[in-house]
């Protein structure tokens, strides 16, 4: 089996797009209009897992943008190239929690999305 996609709850679609496109660097694969809704898919370069961009409908799913991971670290954007890549995002308006650290698994730094959600920034040993 292989995770093909999950769904991201995003205020809007075009800040969704901005941040997975412009910010990250991902490809938008596919952004059809279904008319109450759009279907929207983005994919990191060489992955084979899709993000899902899911506009909030409806107060629950407005309180719960940035709150997916319940406060918690849970995407996990994997590099070949910390240093590269840590100095890319930071350029494109990215700001870390804290300062790149060397674990036994490998170089990490978390940051906060423009949603509210937390990841680490991972180079593996």
């Amino acid at each position: 089996m292989n995770l093909a996609a999950f769904t991201y709850i995003v205020p809007d679609y075009y800040s969704g797009i901005t941040f997975f496109c412009d910010v990250l660097g991902f490809d938008l694969i596919t952004d059809e209009d279904q008319g109450r809704k759009r279907w929207v898919e983005v994919r990191a370069p060489g992955s084979t897992t899709s993000v899902i961009l899911a506009r909030a409908d409806g107060d629950i799913q407005q309180a719960a943008i940035g709150q997916q991971g319940a406060g918690r670290v849970w995407l996990f954007l994997e590099t070949d190239d910390f240093a590269r890549d840590h100095a890319r995002l930071v350029a494109r308006g990215i700001t870390f929690e804290e300062a790149p650290r060397h674990e036994p698994y490998g170089t990490v730094a978390v940051f906060r999305d423009p949603f509210g959600s937390r990841w680490d920034l991972i180079q593996r040993r």
